[in-house]
């Protein structure tokens, strides 16, 4: 795949090097190989943006068995293994990368990235600990929060979520990392802000909304909060309600949820006409 451009390129190119009729084999040689350059550069770019993750696994392989020494191509292999969600590959891939003389502290953090991503947290916090502390990134104080979580060591993920938050102007995501942290220790007041605060920086992000759903019902506030949604959201939302109330020992009112997500859906909520048609037989 070429882009129109680089037709332009060649042409030149030619044009050039016919105009010295007495260039050498070398000249030519250096003018193609600065044109191949140029087209490797851009198709590479398309198969870590619009390309099918998979083709790009298999672009990224087959040029790095002509080109081995390339940093270039072993990050675009373990980038395209993440965006296929191949995880367990990413890993060997990214360690790949580590281990070239050119790499960089963002290539650890992103080795991590995918060793979390593949289940192997010790593995990860020993990656993240290697890497200068200097280095202050949001997405390497995301991933130290998200280790601090499963260590149970409440004080430091605060503080990394904290740091996080202040290094992005986008951090629904890390907010709602957050509230859900919140959320498993017990603290729903908090969770709810905090699930509140992303669906502020991002109300598209139904995630956060069915989360904070979740924090009230653990308080036993059984009705809606007031954020954007659309209808089938609110049916959605009123379902995972209805759980949360059931979950409780609020049956009744659980009941009374369903029949809400039920009417309000504009299509047929199998998931809710299934649980109440389970209560009422039980």
């Amino acid at each position: 795949m070429r882009h129109p451009f680089l037709g332009t390129v060649c042409m030149a190119a030619f044009a050039i090097l016919s105009a010295c009729g007495n260039s050498d084999d070398e000249s030519v040689e250096r003018a193609i190989q600065n044109v191949n350059a140029i087209d490797d550069s851009n198709l590479s770019d398309v198969m870590l943006t619009v390309a099918d993750p998979n083709e790009g696994v298999v672009y990224f392989q087959r040029t790095l068995n002509d080109h081995p020494e390339r940093i270039d191509l072993r990050r675009g292999l373990a980038i395209s293994y993440v965006r296929a969600k191949r995880f367990t590959e990413a890993v060997p891939a990214w360690v790949n990368v580590v281990k070239h003389k050119d790499s960089t502290s963002n290539d650890k953090v992103d080795l991590a990235d995918s060793q979390i991503r593949a289940g192997k947290w010790e593995d990860a916090e020993k990656t993240l600990d290697g890497i200068p502390p200097t280095h202050e990134t949001f997405k390497r104080y995301r991933l130290e929060a998200m280790i601090a979580d499963s260590n149970q060591e409440w004080n430091r993920a605060d503080s990394f979520y904290e740091t996080a938050v202040g290094l992005t102007t986008r951090p629904s995501g890390v907010m709602n990392n957050w509230g859900y942290s919140k959320l498993t220790r017990g603290d729903y007041a908090e969770a709810e802000r905090l699930f509140g605060e992303a669906i502020r920086q991002d109300s598209t992000l139904f995630t956060a909304k069915n989360n904070m759903v979740l924090a009230r019902g653990a308080q036993r506030k059984y009705t809606l909060p007031v954020i954007p949604m659309v209808q089938t959201e609110r049916a959605q939302l009123l379902h995972t309600m209805a759980l949360s109330a059931i979950k409780q020992g609020d049956t009744e009112t659980g009941k009374t949820l369903l029949r809400d997500a039920i009417e309000t859906h504009p299509q047929h909520f199998e998931a809710a006409v299934r649980a109440l048609r389970s209560l009422e037989n039980s």
